[in-house]
Formats: C-alpha cells, structure tokens, sequence
C-alpha cells in the first residue's frame, strides 16, 4: 500500500480520486486549499497530486517550494496543455502531469507506473565515462558532483545509459521508463530531456543525442 496525497480546489475531483486510488489499496489523503501544504507534512508521502490551477497559490508555485524537501514523485493534474505550461511544470520540478479530463483507468495507470518505478529496487552502480549512477539511491554524479535530477529526469538517464548507442523514440521511452499502457504525450519527454540537457552542460557535458525524425541516444 503506498501512500498518497490530491490537493486540488475541486472537492468533488478529490472524491472521485481518492476513491478510485483506494480502490487499488492506496492510502489516500486530500488537500482541498493550497495554504494547508506544509512541507513537514507532505514527506511522509510516495506520490503527490497536485492542481495547477488553485485561487490562493497555484500549482507550479507550490512545486517549487516543496521540491527540494519532497522527494517523491509529482504528478501535476492541468488543463493547461500549451508548450509553455508544460516547460513551466517540469522546470518547477514535476515528473508528469495528467491532462484534465482524465479517465479513471488513465490516473490509476500513471500512479501505478510512478510507484513501481519506485519500489524498484538495484543494489549497484552504474559508470560511464565521467558519469556514475547510483541506482540504489538514484543519484547521478558528473566528475563525482552530484547532478540535482528528478526522478523522471533520473531514469530517463539511466535507461539511455544502460542501453548506450542505441536510439528510442519518445513513445518508446514513455513504455519503456514511465510503463505506461496507453497513448501518452511525447511532450513530456522532450521537456525531460530539455532540463537534463541544461543541468548536464553546467558540467561541460551533452551526451544526449537528437536523432531526427527517431529520438534519442546516450553516446
């Protein structure tokens, strides 16, 4: 049972969720106000929901505040979907976002997907070149500095790493990383890649490489 927390202004969207996530025997809790989020609170969480569009405080805000102390997954619920909302949600530090409407199958299959990514568990490391992965603890370090990822930027890493040279398309990634069993949206993909991309250059490093009109390889 993992434990979980929805914080969306929409009581009747907390109800619908919380019941539906139960229904997988997940523990449930629900924030309807964003005032109500207290760091200390939210670390004893595996996974975080959370509304973009609240009246006191939005989503994007509240991520950046809570990012450095949470280290769970964030899953950003939205309706808004432009280019520019999306960069602005990954670079607050979430790890996915689920687009409103959603189905209930669509919630319950991203969340699963995020706990079993991480409930997994390795017991070595990883070392390529001047990079080395700490898969136990999911860390990776650039010239032994550790390089600060989130958990999605972290795997899609270590997925291109352990199959270096080889090149995936965004929808391949999305299966083979997050696991998820529908259609998703190849943009997050490309925002993951985007913000690892600026975090790894601080350290003189670009191994991702664009493979036009394909995706992606780890050189």
């Amino acid at each position: 049972m993992s434990r979980i927390l929805a914080i969306d202004d929409d009581i009747q969207i907390l109800s619908i969720i919380k019941k539906a996530l139960e229904n997988e025997q997940h523990s449930v809790d629900i924030l309807d106000r964003a005032e109500k989020v207290k760091k200390d609170y939210l670390t004893k969480y595996d996974l975080i929901l959370l509304d973009v569009m609240m009246p006191e405080k939005d989503g994007f805000t509240i991520c950046k505040e809570i990012r450095d102390s949470v280290d769970c997954p964030i899953i950003f619920l939205t309706a808004k979907t432009m280019d520019t909302d999306l960069i602005e949600g990954f670079a607050a530090g979430a790890d996915d976002y689920i687009k409103k409407p959603f189905s209930l199958s669509e919630i319950r299959a991203r969340v699963n997907a995020h706990l079993r990514r991480e409930k997994r568990e390795y017991h070595t490391r990883i070392i390529s070149d001047n990079f080395k992965f700490d898969v136990s603890e999911k860390i990776l370090y650039l010239n032994d500095e550790q390089i600060k990822l989130t958990k999605s930027e972290y795997e899609i890493c270590e997925f291109l790493t352990r199959n270096k040279g080889q090149v995936f398309s965004l929808e391949q990634i999305i299966e083979k990383v997050f696991g998820f069993d529908f259609e998703s949206d190849v943009s997050a993909v490309r925002e993951h890649v985007k913000n690892i991309r600026a975090k790894l250059k601080q350290g003189g490093e670009n191994p991702i490489e664009t493979v036009w009109g394909i995706g992606y390889k780890w050189n």
